[in-house]
């Protein structure tokens, strides 16, 4: 390795940490997985054993308003575990409107369908749907849709990843949302929370961190604010100081 090598090397690393940590940040991590995946684990293990439908929901919401209360006392961010609150209240309303435990996972299924749809479609009109959602956290915005085509492609697949895997879940769940049982239908379910999220999310850091690195927005706006404050302040220096000869020759 070279000396000109080395710069490179090092600019890739950076942008692959930076990557992994923005992933980390817009997902949630571990603790955002575990948020998402323990309301319905204790949905259908409670289900398994006593097939009792009101209280496999109760124990499901309750566990999602704990996640919650425990971001809040920490004074963490608290959109995951929201979000995964209201989830759980829609499944709870939906299983209980119908009586059939099955219907808990319904909106889940509903909203991950769409999601796959929306990922497909916002790529095909050119505003992937994984760039809006990242573009602020690498604070670049929307700045790759017109200044930064590599970084547009990237996304592009990206959002292309997301749909699909999210398809192909939907292509497995809706079909054993009717053939089969609640409690194999929830096993499955619970099954499939994390590896494709996983699976998309892998992409998702590969293709980005081979893309050129974002264009941090927010540093050339502090750059031209401080810029226009030193060019006011060089005018208003000039002001100060010529005008006062001109007049003093015009009184004498």
């Amino acid at each position: 390795m070279t000396s000109l090598d080395k710069p490179t090397e090092d600019a890739q690393q950076d942008s692959r940490a930076v990557t992994e940590a923005a992933l980390f940040e817009a997902f949630g991590g571990v603790r955002g997985m575990v948020e998402t995946v323990m309301p319905g684990l204790l949905f259908v293990t409670i289900f398994t054993i006593n097939k009792d439908l009101h209280w496999s929901a109760i124990a499901a919401l309750g566990v999602s308003l704990l996640l919650v209360a425990v971001r809040l006392v920490r004074r963490d961010t608290v959109k995951h575990a929201f979000s995964g609150v209201f989830g759980v209240a829609f499944g709870v309303v939906f299983a209980m409107m119908t009586g059939n435990a099955k219907d808990f996972y319904l909106p889940g299924m509903l909203y991950t369908l769409g999601l796959a749809v929306a990922y497909i479609v916002t790529t095909l009109v050119g505003v992937p749907l994984i760039g809006l959602i990242l573009g602020p956290v690498f604070k670049e915005n929307l700045s790759w849709r017109t200044r930064n085509p590599g970084r547009k492609k990237a996304y592009a697949k990206a959002s292309w990843a997301w749909g699909l895997i999210l398809l192909a879940k939907c292509a497995v769940l809706f079909p054993l949302y009717w053939w089969a049982d609640t409690t194999q239908f929830g096993w499955v379910l619970i099954a499939l929370k994390i590896p494709p999220f996983l699976l998309a999310v892998w992409l998702t850091w590969v293709f980005l961190a081979k893309a050129p690195p974002p264009i941090d927005v927010f540093a050339e706006m502090e750059a031209e604010e401080q810029a226009e404050k030193e060019r006011k302040a060089v005018l208003a220096k000039e002001r100060g100081e010529t005008p006062a000869p001109a007049r003093h020759r015009r009184e004498a």
